[in-house]
């Protein structure tokens, strides 16, 4: 177990912390979520004791072992991979490094030999003499092969950097595994991977991610950061957004009985809890659902974005037609022969095992860069709007957001005074004095909304999202998400977020350098679909 006893930790004025008590208990799995800047990455460093907190102490049972998920790249550079890994579990590496060096030794005691059998055996049951081949292992299944293993990390890519990183925290069996972002930079077999293996992780994890998907699969256990505060709720991801929302309609429903709201929320855990899936990790959470009293949910204290997006007519016959498409870069091929048409009521999910592929695709047809070869051509009615993965274009010239939004208002338009704008940028929960801040002054975060702000100012029948969800926290992910779900026009969308994906689109289609996989199916079925799986290892080379 590991404990959190009167943690405070302030910066100036600023309370992340405040008396926080909280207990992990092994064979639980706990998302840490909060709102960007709530203080989930830093909660971990204090459980790390990479921070030190202003007050209060954390204390782990006697004996455990705590891994956590490195963040810096370039810690182990003169390290080769393999051993990187195997630094993961440093009581085993610092008597592996201490019984080697006595055996190096010329005059080697009688002393030195009854020190080497009490390191051997300790190495022995630390699981020692299979470290090696366990480090590989989880190395090849994160996509870090063995021609890999005996470079050093300088000379890996960063992407292969982080997987090591994730290697090293996961090796040896820690008792107490902590995870900031652990999905970043992977792809989606890695992802799923990492999921099966965590699901069935028998410790304690917390861990830190805006992967919906993620968090719903492997948790049993949701840490909510808020107010100074962390609260534990029974339950993955969605049961706590669903139940909470759940709680406060019926907190706001006057009309309706106690009775009623009481049994209404009992069907709702009965519901969450048969659905649960049959991995380990799930099934504790099926019981601990079963055993939950409507007492112990509570309202979210969050405040949701308004992502809306309000065609201004509706998209014609002909939307996009795509002939023959292709594009190289620096002499690699990102993708051809690209043939297709948009049909009304789609919404289509992009993929490629190249991300620059999409990314330029969306780059192409969004007129911002020109193809090698072929042709698109749009219908006359779409009216299309475009959220790309790099905007720091547009925030150079350090306007007020309300001047900057202003440069965006579209002809249609013809009175967009003040308290016009504001409607756009208070549904991107930036409000009274916010419209005053400096564009060249905003966060990741905050850049994103705005961008989102000024494509629904465009009363877009189509939109184009080349990696919605990067810089924004879980609110606003949410209700992106189910803004698209009820958009009525055209989406184009990639995305890490699996959800997103799973629940948006209706069609896929992969873009690979011979041609492309088209299919009316969810992602879900896309990726479990047999005649898909041959096609992607025969089209990619």
């Amino acid at each position: 177990m590991i404990s959190a006893r009167n943690i405070t930790l302030a910066y100036g004025k600023r309370v992340l912390f405040d008396e926080v008590n909280i207990n992990f208990i092994k064979g639980n799995c706990y998302g840490v979520i909060g709102a960007n800047g709530a203080g989930k990455s830093t909660f971990l460093k204090i459980l790390s004791g990479e921070i030190e907190p202003n007050k209060g102490v954390v204390e782990i049972s006697k004996g455990e072992r705590m891994s956590f998920l490195r963040q810096n790249q370039f810690e182990f550079d003169n390290c080769t991979v393999l051993n990187t890994v195997l630094m993961g579990h440093k009581r085993m590496w610092d008597v592996m490094h201490e019984k080697d060096a006595l055996y190096a030794k010329e005059d080697f005691s009688e002393e030195d030999g009854m020190r080497a059998g009490e390191l051997e055996a300790e190495f022995g049951e630390m699981g020692g003499y299979e470290a090696e081949s366990n480090a590989a292992s989880f190395l090849n299944s994160l996509g870090v092969h063995d021609e890999l293993h005996q470079s050093l990390m300088s000379e890996i890519p960063s992407n292969f950097k982080v997987r090591v990183l994730l290697a090293q925290a996961l090796f040896g069996n820690p008792d107490i595994l902590l995870l900031d972002e652990p999905t970043n930079g992977l792809d989606i077999e890695t992802i799923g991977w990492l999921e099966n293996f965590l699901a069935d992780y028998e410790n304690i994890v917390l861990v830190v991610s805006h992967d919906r998907h993620f968090l719903d699969t492997v948790c049993t256990h949701v840490a909510d950061v808020d107010r100074s505060k962390i609260k534990v709720f029974t339950g993955n991801y969605t049961f706590w957004y669903e139940s909470s929302q759940l709680m406060s309609r019926q907190i706001n429903d006057k009309n309706k009985k106690n009775e009623e709201k009481r049994q209404a929320l009992l069907d709702f855990i009965a519901r969450f809890s048969a659905n649960a899936s049959k991995s380990k990790q799930a099934t504790s959470r099926k019981k601990a659902l079963e055993k939950l009293t409507i007492e112990e949910i509570e309202p979210s204290n969050r405040k949701y974005p308004g992502i809306i997006f309000q065609p201004l007519r509706e998209v014609g016959n002909q939307i996009l037609n795509v002939e023959n498409l292709h594009k190289s870069v620096d002499g690699r091929k990102l993708f051809d022969k690209v043939n297709f048409s948009v049909n009304k009521g789609e919404k289509i999910a992009f993929l490629s095992k190249d991300p620059l592929a999409v990314t330029t695709f969306f780059e192409i047809i969004a007129e911002n860069a020109k193809a090698d070869g072929g042709k698109y051509e749009w219908g006359t009615t779409i009216t299309k709007a475009y959220l790309p993965q790099e905007n720091n274009e547009f925030f150079t010239e350090g306007l007020t957001l309300m001047e900057w939004l202003r440069q965006y208002v579209p002809s249609h338009v013809t009175d967009a005074d003040e308290p016009f704008l504001r409607g756009f940028l208070g549904k991107m929960l930036f409000s009274g004095d916010d419209i005053l801040k400096k564009t060249n002054v905003l966060s990741g975060g905050e850049k994103v909304r705005c961008m989102v702000s000024r494509m629904m100012l465009q009363n877009p029948n189509l939109v184009i999202l080349d990696q919605p969800t990067n810089h924004l926290d879980l609110e606003s992910i949410q209700s992106f998400n189910e803004g698209c779900q009820t958009f009525p026009g055209i989406v184009f969308i990639t995305s890490h977020d699996h959800t997103f994906m799973q629940t948006v689109a209706n069609r896929i289609i992969e873009l690979t350098p011979t041609g492309i996989i088209d299919r009316l199916m969810t992602f879900d079925e896309y990726m479990e679909d047999a005649r898909v799986k041959e096609l992607r290892a025969e089209m990619y080379i």
